[in-house]
């Protein structure tokens, strides 16, 4: 499924956080957000997955307003992954993920065996086999990261909404995670500090600066000196990848330019 976003405006305590977004991540798509601190990234996020409600504008899921779901077809539809975990360091590694499950489930049916084997499969998926028994609270970031991945596949929603799902793990971690993601091709709406990481992953990029997306497009259209100086406030080159052939950033770290998005 498609999900769009038309004209979305966001205001939090007096602040116009977003004004007049459109962006758009096609059925099957990996759609990356992008921008630097404070752009309105996570905001936009929390506002598809119904955590804000927006001030005006509205969000879409195959041409449907997601304000005429109940939050139980919300949920079968899209899972989300925020940047804010929660506290779950006492739950085993299996019954994180089987809480995926719960858009499905009657309320005090408990789960079946039908739910059981699409935990044990989405475990699988992210290599957590033989792992469920495992404590949350006792894995390394990138375990729990997979974990936390798993429980969204375990929904088994039509797309995936990721804020910044590569904060704070290793390399590994992060090429690990960004794999799975592309093997997956599941609609995605995905925030990412690293452009480098959303250039390689991303079918398409939008970036917001200041509460307003500035470009669309795919990533080598998109990434160009002038826009990183403009909105990033960086010097760059942007060139094909060695490996990979995708658009590589390569910063310079010794002259800083100053952002304005008007340039």
């Amino acid at each position: 499924m498609r999900i769009s976003v038309e004209d979305l405006s966001v205001t939090l305590a007096g602040r116009t956080v977003l004004s007049g977004v459109h962006l758009l991540a096609a059925e099957g798509e990996i759609a990356g957000l992008v921008g630097p601190n404070g752009s309105g990234k996570s905001t936009l996020l929390r506002t598809v997955y119904r955590h804000l409600s927006p001030s005006a504008g509205r969000v879409l899921l195959a041409g449907r307003d997601l304000r005429s779901l109940t939050p139980a077809q919300r949920a079968r539809h899209i899972a989300a992954l925020p940047q804010e975990r929660g506290d779950d360091f006492e739950f085993t590694v299996r019954e994180i993920v089987a809480m995926g499950r719960a858009p499905y489930q009657r309320a005090f049916a408990g789960e079946d065996a039908a739910d059981r084997a699409i935990v044990a499969a989405a475990l699988d998926e992210v290599g957590l086999a033989g792992h469920g028994e495992r404590r949350f609270g006792a894995l390394s970031g990138g375990e729990r990261q997979r974990v936390l991945l798993a429980r969204a596949f375990a929904q088994q929603p039509n797309v995936l909404v990721l804020d910044e799902p590569t904060n704070h793990l290793d390399v590994r971690h992060q090429v690990e995670l960004l794999a799975l993601l592309r093997a997956r091709r599941r609609t995605t709406l995905i925030s990412l500090h690293d452009l480098n990481a959303a250039a390689s992953l991303c079918d398409r990029l939008h970036v917001l600066h200041e509460g307003a997306v500035v470009a669309s497009g795919p990533p080598r259209e998109v990434l160009t000196p002038a826009l990183l100086a403009a909105v990033f406030g960086v010097r760059a080159a942007v060139v094909p990848h060695p490996l990979t052939g995708d658009p590589l950033i390569a910063f310079d770290h010794h002259t800083p330019v100053a952002a304005d998005p008007r340039d």
